[in-house]
């Protein structure tokens, strides 16, 4: 019973790794949080706006390809199989 988190960009610089499988957690906060226990502070500074938990705006979140602010924010429950991917905003011309 797990999820695969993917990283891209920043996050993956700030983890040293593109993917990874973990138990499945009650939602994308607990999550995250897991991932900042596991990673450390230096992935905490990607994730949050400083001496909060409060996610930072640039951060992008999907579950199953849908972003967590089009379902329930943090709260947006997970279940087993399911992919998150995080990654910056994405830009180009």
């Amino acid at each position: 019973m797990s999820i695969t988190v993917r990283f891209f960009a920043n996050f993956r610089e700030a983890t040293g790794v593109k993917e990874i499988k973990l138990p499945t957690a009650k939602n994308v906060g607990v999550l995250l949080n897991a991932l900042v226990e596991k990673f450390g502070s230096k992935l905490a500074k990607e994730f949050y706006e400083p001496n909060t938990s409060r996610l930072r705006d640039w951060v992008f979140v999907l579950v199953n390809g849908r972003s967590i602010k089009l379902l329930k924010g943090l709260d947006t429950s997970l279940s087993d199989n399911d992919v998150v991917a995080i990654f910056p905003p994405v830009g180009g011309g």
